[in-house]
């Protein structure tokens, strides 16, 4: 029963991840851990500033077949299969039909200067062309803006790629916060 239930869970409703690299410094650091909300998009759409968990861009998942990716889901939930390390974290920047461009230090979205409170002060985005945000995708940037694989590099993300949204760091304990 335990069992079900933990798959239930990790499927249906929240999923705890790992944070693999410097990416997203300072909010998430390297090994920080945060539980992601698979429902929250059954709620709202994505939106500007969400920190998102998605599959990694060219993991199609089509290798494995239903059966197979739900014997992974039990064995990753029971702990005698390592999580996949496929998933991406990254902030939503633009949303579909936005405009999004790397301009003198900042993102601008639709020709205005985005306003990034998360940000370390100081922070400079390198330039980068404009960019439509196409119907169905997102733009997703780290927070560590000179040390992240992004749509900077991928191109924009298909929302249906997207795990969930990260609420909360709870690992370690000394820096549990909202997101």
């Amino acid at each position: 029963m335990a069992i079900v239930l933990a798959v239930l869970l990790r499927t249906f409703v929240a999923q705890a991840f790992s944070i693999p690299s410097e990416s997203m410094v300072p909010q998430l650091e390297r090994g920080d851990r945060v539980v992601v909300s698979r429902l929250a998009y059954a709620v709202h759409d994505p939106r500007r500033g969400d920190v998102i968990v998605f599959d990694a861009p060219g993991d199609d998942g089509d290798e494995a077949g239903l059966l197979a990716r739900g014997v992974q889901v039990v064995l990753e939930s029971v702990g005698l299969r390592q999580a996949s390390t496929e998933e991406f974290i990254k902030r939503v920047v633009a949303l579909p039909g936005e405009t999004v461009e790397g301009r003198d230090g900042f993102v601008v979205v639709d020709g205005r200067f985005v306003i990034e409170p998360y940000l370390v002060p100081g922070t400079v985005t390198a330039p980068f062309p404009p960019t439509v945000v196409p119907d169905g995708r997102l733009f997703v940037m780290g927070d560590n803006r000179g040390n992240s694989l992004d749509s900077r590099v991928f191109g924009p993300i298909p929302v249906d790629s997207v795990v969930g949204r990260a609420l909360v760091r709870v690992w370690p304990p000394g820096r549990a916060a909202f997101l």
